[in-house]
């Protein structure tokens, strides 16, 4: 039984960056399942194990956040980790009926400030918004929390592989998206009144891990799923595509090759052109060719949950209908993303 409904709540699968510091654009993804909600640019870095601490007993990996300047933030900006939960995961909550069960979010987290820190669960379309507050009363020292929750009786909540459920952990949040913890609101909120500005002290720091969100009024041991299984779980949202099969030459220039994925994903995924690699191929005869630069796809065609027809571009000198392997010292890198 599944017992936590977030995913990678370990921080220990990082697809797309493989443990290298980012400064997140508005929705992009750090580690995997996590995504950094921003209103202004480069105000914060994010990356696995930032800062190199020791995690807390039994864990290896966080998701560290660190302030680039001491940004004053106004009433309507926003800036957050979010983890989007798809709604067949939390269709037995029974949330917006008389049946509503309650739920307990639980974590481990670590920061250069002390205060009162706070987050927000949400549903799709902020209509229903739980702000929730939590407390670090000891700088640079792992803290673990529990926050219960009690279910939502109204208000609609996907159950389908929609957004069911978004959890938000704020960094800085203005008023006008900050809320009365505590307490379910039709107002947007992505944190808490009055809660510690992230953002607002240059280089402070934000550590967090083991986060867990599960049926019951108290928090229960971390729930360890085995590398593979979570590393499956994150692929139904997002893959790095790391091989070819046999590929064909659609002409002189690009060739097309057939993906069927390891993990069916949530719905039909789109390239992520903002990670790739070039890839070098093979004839029969042993002659070897390489994009001229990485082209991220020339077409998508079928493209469906199970699999796909993906062409690649920026090659010369290539046998149109010619089969081509790849050269496995070179098998060059794209992401495929079906995000919520």
């Amino acid at each position: 039984m599944l017992k936590n409904r977030i995913i990678n709540g370990d921080m220990r699968i990082d697809q797309r960056n493989a443990g290298a510091s980012i400064t997140p654009t508005d929705g992009q993804y750090t580690v995997d399942r996590w995504y950094a909600d921003l209103t202004a640019a480069s105000k914060f870095t994010v990356s696995q194990n930032a800062g190199s601490v020791t995690p807390p007993a039994g864990f290896v990996n966080y998701l560290g956040v660190t302030s680039s300047s001491a940004y004053s933030i106004s009433a309507t900006d926003i800036f957050t980790i979010t983890q989007k939960i798809e709604g067949y995961n939390i269709s037995d909550f029974a949330w917006g009926t008389a049946n509503a069960k309650t739920v307990t979010l639980s974590f481990w987290v670590r920061s250069s400030l002390t205060g009162t820190f706070g987050g927000a669960l949400r549903n799709n379309g902020n209509s229903r918004n739980y702000p929730f507050t939590y407390s670090i009363p000891t700088a640079n020292t792992w803290t673990q929390i529990s926050v219960t929750i009690a279910g939502e009786t109204s208000g609609t909540w996907l159950t389908t592989n929609g957004n069911g459920l978004a959890v938000a952990f704020g960094l800085g949040v203005g008023s006008t998206y900050s809320g009365t913890a505590g307490a379910w609101t039709s107002s947007t909120a992505f944190s808490a009144t009055g809660s510690v500005s992230v953002v607002g002290t240059n280089g402070a720091t934000f550590y967090i891990t083991g986060v867990q969100l599960e049926i019951g009024t108290s928090a229960t041991p971390f729930e360890r799923r085995l590398y593979g299984q979570e590393l499956a779980n994150c692929q139904r949202y997002y893959q790095l595509i790391d091989h070819l099969s046999l590929s064909a030459a659609r002409g002189t220039t690009s060739i097309e090759t057939s993906f069927m994925f390891p993990v069916w994903m949530r719905t039909a995924p789109t390239i992520d052109s903002s990670v790739g690699q070039g890839y070098q191929i093979y004839d029969a005869f042993g002659n070897a060719f390489t994009q001229s630069s990485f082209n991220s796809v020339f077409a998508v065609n079928g493209a469906t949950q199970k699999g796909a027809f993906i062409s690649f571009g920026n090659f010369t000198g290539l046998t149109q209908g010619r089969t081509y392997v790849t050269n496995a010292a070179n098998v060059g890198k794209f992401g495929i993303s079906a995000e919520l």
